[in-house]
């Protein structure tokens, strides 16, 4: 699982995911992406799955490149706990993905293979996507 080495002391806060993506929205490594359409939460587990998903249909052939990273902490107190007594424990790590976003990208397969692999990682994903190459990555959303 993907998650931070170490983090200051203090437990954030889950803010608020407004606004397209400037950061992170080009194809910079590979010749084919999975793009964000809309706003959403990845989990570190989510994009494990994809990953796994994705190099299985691949055979491990190609090259593929994660270009996000959870690292912000989303709390949870135990069930059946009654209010009060402070914030709960780090339950799982996320990203706040933004529209635009490029989350995965691939190279060093065939174009067909590579858009069935991306397909199957999308299944895996908790908001919409849309594969991309880089051909038609000049576009921002």
């Amino acid at each position: 699982m993907l998650m931070p080495k170490r983090t200051k002391w203090r437990k954030q806060m889950k803010g608020r995911s407004r606004g397209k993506s400037f950061n992170g929205n080009k194809i910079e490594f590979g010749e084919y992406a999975i793009k964000a359409i809309e706003a959403g939460r990845i989990d570190s587990r989510q994009i494990e799955a994809a990953r796994i998903t994705m190099t299985r249909r691949i055979n491990r052939m190609g090259k593929t490149w994660i270009r996000v990273f959870p690292d912000k902490p989303l709390t949870a107190k135990p069930l059946e706990t009654r209010m009060g007594k402070g914030k709960g424990s780090v339950d799982k790590w996320v990203m706040n993905i933004k529209p635009g976003r490029i989350i995965f990208e691939m190279t060093g397969v065939a174009e067909e293979l590579s858009r069935e692999a991306l397909t199957l990682a999308q299944h895996k994903l908790p908001f919409k996507t849309k594969i991309i190459s880089r051909k038609d990555s000049n576009e921002i959303y």
